[in-house]
């Protein structure tokens, strides 16, 4: 056991890291509700400038357009990405054989490959199909990842399968012992999985940035970076779309963290 002193540093050195990790979203928020001169002078307290900067920022950009952009593509390709991956991952260790573990050392090897590699291809692909500028530009080369399929391929091994050869005795279909068994299962892995793919979605910027040539098909990064652009930054108000971006993201998180943490560590209740 830790006696009163150790864990009174314990709880200091945690304490001191946690301030060190906070401090940039505090930052943020303050930086958000002052003027630009405030903010590059480094003022560490909330101003009362919230509303001007807010109005720059729909005076300048389609806030509400990228908005609705962000949240449409991020939640599509989070439904898709966790319907097929969880799919693929369950039907690699449920239906077990050499020829899918060939399949999935593939899959493996094609982690290793930079985006930048596959990016001028797939836009040619994207560009020949007339893609350029839809949401499924955006959506499709996302929705199954090798990260995915591996994360649910692992938490299938934790998966009865007593379970489900005594489904398949009482005549339950393959695809009703994955809907109604293996899915209320493994809520956990798919709470990560859903974290960590809606905010993959939700930040993306390079290759939203190739495709979404289009004003009305911008993002939240992209508008960000919109707000860089010129000789005078007015950093109030780039501030403020940081901290608008950041806000979908880190409520995902913040309600999915306990499920998260589970998911991650790949335990089943």
């Amino acid at each position: 056991m830790m006696t009163k002193g150790k864990k009174f540093f314990a709880y200091l050195f945690l304490s001191i890291f946690s301030l060190i990790s906070v401090f940039p979203l505090y930052y943020m928020a303050c930086a958000a509700t002052n003027k630009s001169v405030d903010v590059v002078r480094g003022r560490l307290i909330p101003g009362a400038y919230l509303i001007e900067n807010y109005k720059a920022l729909i005076g300048n950009q389609n806030l509400g357009l990228a908005l609705f952009n962000s949240f449409r593509n991020s939640i599509l390709l989070t439904f898709l990405c966790l319907l097929l991956c969880s799919i693929a991952g369950y039907g690699f260790e449920i239906y077990h054989d050499k020829g899918k573990d060939t399949v999935f050392a593939i899959l493996l090897t094609a982690m290793m490959i930079p985006f930048a590699a596959v990016m001028i291809p797939m836009f040619r692909m994207f560009s020949t199909l007339g893609m350029i500028n839809t949401m499924w530009a955006f959506v499709l080369p996302s929705i199954a990842t090798p990260f995915m399929i591996m994360m649910f391929r692992q938490a299938s091994r934790s998966f009865p399968h007593d379970i489900i050869e005594a489904a398949r005795i009482d005549g339950l279909s393959e695809l009703g012992i994955f809907f109604r068994m293996f899915v209320p299962t493994m809520k956990s892995t798919y709470a990560a999985a859903m974290t960590i793919t809606f905010m993959n979605a939700w930040n993306n910027y390079l290759w939203p940035k190739v495709v979404l040539q289009s004003n009305n098909a911008i993002t939240m990064p992209m508008l960000v970076a919109n707000l860089q652009g010129g000789y005078a930054i007015d950093y109030g108000m780039l501030m403020l779309g940081v901290f608008i971006c950041t806000i979908p993201t880190a409520i995902v998180f913040f309600c999915l963290q306990k499920s998260f943490t589970e998911g991650i560590t790949g335990s089943v209740k």
